[in-house]
């Protein structure tokens, strides 16, 4: 530790730069998202989940952070799933961190299978096969953090279903398309 010997001088904290902020700052870029109740916020859009598809059902998702090129390593968006949505089944490199905020849900992470609430918080390891389903009779909400450059999702394979369907409790609430020519159980609910 440095002991100094003699009076202690006084701290100033002048600013000796221009006096115009907005020459300091500029536009930086930096937003608001008021919430506007209902789970809707000022500038951001509801829009659908994916493309169109036999995968999930009754899902949308707004993106907060993210689509304007933010210099930032990760984006945020918010999903909310009507009562009976889901999530396609799905699996990908990048981790991502689920926040639930409305509602609630089940959550299938490889063979891990969680009834969840309000502000339980789920972390999804890379290339876990994962699906979010709502199980209440409200709307099922939650925030997702995921890192801004990432993978595409990818379907699991025909072996990674079978084994995911072998465990009772992810074969109660999972949610997949009936593949045609397969006579298997596993049949969208």
């Amino acid at each position: 530790m440095n002991h100094r010997e003699g009076p202690l001088e006084p701290i100033h904290c002048e600013w000796s730069g221009p006096a115009d902020s907005a020459q300091i700052l500029g536009d930086t870029g930096s937003r608001l998202y008021r919430h506007r109740g209902n789970y809707r916020w000022e500038g951001v859009s509801p829009e659908p989940y994916k493309a169109p598809a036999e995968d999930w059902a009754a899902a949308q998702r707004m993106i907060f952070v993210g689509r304007a090129a933010e210099p930032i390593d990760f984006h945020l968006r918010y999903f909310e799933l009507e009562p009976g949505g889901f999530t396609s089944l799905e699996k990908h490199e990048h981790a991502h961190v689920v926040i639930v905020v409305r509602g609630k849900g089940m959550v299938v992470a490889g063979p891990a299978c969680w009834s969840v609430g309000f502000l339980d918080t789920i972390y999804i390891a890379p290339f876990t096969p994962h699906q979010l389903l709502n199980a209440g009779e409200e709307p099922f909400g939650f925030f997702c953090i995921v890192d801004a450059v990432r993978d595409r999702p990818q379907p699991l394979g025909p072996s990674e279903l079978r084994r995911l369907l072998a465990i009772p409790s992810v074969r109660a609430v999972l949610r997949v398309p009936v593949e045609k020519g397969e006579g298997e159980a596993h049949s969208e609910r």
